[in-house]
């Protein structure tokens, strides 16, 4: 089978949309397929996968509508490779690319059926920011993406509908599956399954067999001697939540000093959130990395004692999931899908905006060694048996047979 991969995000960009489709080209061509993927050009050099082949294409650097500007040169480059290697099925990933009902049927007519991933809505990025408003997150409409999300969500909006009337429609969350339906209007018999991300549980391994390398990086990150690391991974947007998370790592502070808390990601609010930890009193115990590569990121979690998620908006959130493979617990907000990965036995919930909530948790779980030890292998048996590469990949399979009229696949 030829599957093309039309995806906004692929690396060198990294993010969670970025990985999920790396991992998932990459075991798809082991396992025999051809796989194509089409992206935005100018990013550098993707890591070589065999069997994988990348065309980069032009798009317009602005924000919102580029995703409509990657659409259309996405899908004449689709047009041109089908006419040279037939494709069997396009993969398209939302909501980085925006094609109209239009252009959708063009690549049902000319080219192959389309099964559309639903990483995340335009309408619950804007909630999110506008959640981020109210909770006061630095920046929160200054960078130009963020307020163009604000402006333009519910008119970008139609390429989402479009998606979800003339494609076979995969959610990555229950609660994302659940956000199109309550935000949108679902075709009467819409069906559209959830195929939850996997990763890669070989790179995400628990802390042993690499700790000198996890020591190195606690360095790295500022760590005292002999203080617990918590660890917020994720681009520095308002949405992630970060100051809300220095506001309850403060109240956490009160309770006991041998804390230090690492934000590793890039971002244009670095400054304003080190300016917020002085303000809060803390500033001595907050780290920002922005500079870690991606490959280092697996040690930071075997580095850490408990990985922190204050995300206000998410599709899934690939970081708890990472974190849990890398056997370690996360505290993470009770919002959104996050309660479809962290539960009590891998880690714990607290409710959003609540520093008190987040201080108490985290004191009770960093008290507890023990707890600790049993949650971060109950965290990672659960990525073992529900978010794997090979579980994901089983999915897509079969979404695309069911794409493609072939329910015997």
């Amino acid at each position: 089978m030829h599957v093309v991969m039309l995806a906004g995000e692929y690396p060198p960009r990294w993010g969670g949309m970025a990985t999920t489709i790396f991992h998932l080209t990459a075991e798809l061509a082991a396992s025999g397929h051809k796989v194509t993927v089409i992206t935005r050009r100018g990013t550098g050099d993707a890591p070589p996968i065999p069997g994988v082949r990348i065309i980069g294409v032009r798009w317009l650097k602005a924000p919102m509508a580029f995703t409509r500007s990657f659409g259309r040169h996405a899908l004449r480059a689709l047009l041109r490779l089908h006419a040279e290697d037939p494709v069997d099925v396009v993969h398209v990933h939302t909501p980085l690319i925006a094609w109209n009902r239009r252009q959708f049927q063009q690549c049902h007519r000319e080219v192959a059926p389309t099964v559309t991933t639903l990483h995340g809505s335009w309408i619950g990025e804007r909630e999110g920011l506008l959640m981020a408003r109210r909770r006061r997150e630095p920046a929160a409409i200054a960078n130009p993406n963020d307020l163009a999300i604000l402006l333009t969500a519910k008119a970008y909006a139609r390429y989402e509908q479009a998606a979800l009337d003339e494609s076979t429609c995969v959610a990555i969350s229950s609660f994302s599956r659940q956000e199109f339906v309550d935000r949108y209007r679902p075709p009467a018999a819409w069906e559209c399954e959830v195929i939850h991300w996997g990763i890669d549980t070989e790179m995400f391994h628990p802390r042993p067999e690499r700790a000198p390398e996890a020591k190195a990086l606690r360095t790295t990150l500022g760590v005292p001697e002999g203080h617990h690391l918590l660890l917020a991974v994720g681009r520095l947007a308002a949405r992630k939540g970060y100051a809300t998370l220095i506001d309850g790592f403060a109240a956490l502070r009160e309770r006991r000093e041998d804390v230090h808390l690492a934000i590793v990601g890039r971002g244009h609010l670095k400054a304003r959130l080190l300016r917020h930890a002085a303000k809060r009193g803390v500033a001595e115990a907050v780290h920002i990395e922005s500079s870690l590569p991606f490959e280092a990121l697996a040690d930071a979690y075997r580095a850490a004692d408990l990985v922190v998620f204050p995300s206000l908006y998410e599709g899934l959130g690939m970081i708890p999931i990472e974190a849990m493979a890398s056997g370690t617990p996360v505290i993470t907000v009770d919002h959104g899908p996050m309660p479809e990965t962290v539960d009590g036995t891998t880690g714990a919930l607290y409710p959003v905006g609540d520093h008190d909530a987040f201080a108490r948790v985290v004191d009770e779980e960093l008290t507890d060694a023990t707890g600790l030890e049993t949650k971060g292998a109950a965290g990672r048996q659960k990525v073992l048996d529900r978010f794997t590469m090979a579980r994901e990949v089983e999915a897509y399979l079969g979404a695309y047979a069911r794409a493609c009229g072939d329910e015997s696949e």
